[in-house]
């Protein structure tokens, strides 16, 4: 299959590009400078600037694009936040209309689409999108789509947990405190807390790109949900440090603002579609994930 990728040059497209290279798949780069191989084409996304004919064939598109969510939410800066995700979007969404032959188009997303907090409650494809920040902004995204789900392509909104490898960013940021023997939950520590393998992340893409029964909303988390606490434990034990310096929710808050939310609130997410259309999960517990991350 011929797979385009645009937000190829981060932790997660880097990823899945070595996977799909590697099961014998073509790949094509989006970037936005001057390409510097063959398999690489630039586009602008803020002028929905992409050359439909440069493209090919294409079987997949695949928008993992999309500015850091973890600096201060200043007005501009989520500004940023939302067009980094929306305009590229969208921009692959007019494409596909000018195709031939419709590809799938799955972007990535996120679970804080369900809103801020929502204790207990399960979160399936179904649930409604709640309020805040990141709510509003995957409204925009997953909607950005709609241009080619009518003109007759596949679509699918990847709402993912966090991503958990030993290179990413936001496994590191979480597990230095524990590596300098200062770890401990986060607020209350009963507040569900959605991650997912980075082998089970690609996986996941794989699957929604292969499998024709599978569109719209798709949550990308462990099916076994683990509260923040289960998360410290876990962690705790496979670096073999003590978790007994837990973080005030209090000082999270002045410390991060609104996103402190996002570690905060509670977020009960179940990959309910991936696993009625047959997925399984190789990592499919926090333990398991863990470890995954730290091989």
């Amino acid at each position: 299959m011929k797979y385009v990728l645009a937000g190829a040059s981060g932790l997660l497209g880097k990823a899945l590009a070595r996977d799909l290279v590697a099961n014998g798949h073509q790949v094509l780069r989006l970037v936005r400078r001057a390409p510097g191989t063959p398999e690489e084409l630039r586009w602008d996304p803020s002028r929905g600037e992409l050359d439909a004919g440069a493209l090919g064939d294409p079987d997949v598109l695949v928008n993992l694009a999309g500015a850091n969510i973890g600096r201060p939410w200043t007005p501009t800066y989520r500004l940023t936040i939302r067009e980094s995700r929306v305009a590229t979007t969208a921009t692959l969404a007019e494409v596909v209309k000018q195709l031939d032959r419709r590809p799938v188009l799955i972007t990535q997303s996120g679970v804080g689409g369900y809103g801020t907090d929502l204790g207990d409650r399960i979160l399936t494809e179904d649930s409604e999108l709640g309020d805040g920040f990141l709510a509003d902004v995957v409204r925009l995204w997953e909607g950005a789509l709609e241009p080619a789900q009518a003109a007759g392509s596949r679509v699918a909104a990847l709402r993912t947990g966090v991503v958990l490898d030993n290179k990413a960013p936001a496994f590191q940021l979480l597990s230095l405190p524990f590596r300098m023997g200062l770890g401990g939950r986060l607020g209350s520590g009963r507040q569900y807390f959605p991650v997912v393998s980075l082998t089970d992340w690609i996986r996941s893409v794989r699957f929604v790109a292969e499998n024709d029964g599978v569109s719209g909303p798709v949550n990308v988390a462990l099916p076994t949900p683990a509260t923040n606490l289960e998360f410290t434990e876990a962690l705790s034990m496979a670096l073999h440090r003590p978790a007994f310096v837990p973080v005030p929710a209090s000082l999270m808050k002045a410390a991060l603002g609104e996103f402190a939310w996002e570690l905060l609130g509670s977020k009960r997410a179940l990959p309910t579609r991936l696993q009625s259309n047959g997925f399984t999960f190789h990592h499919p517990t926090v333990t398991a994930a863990i470890s995954a991350a730290l091989s």
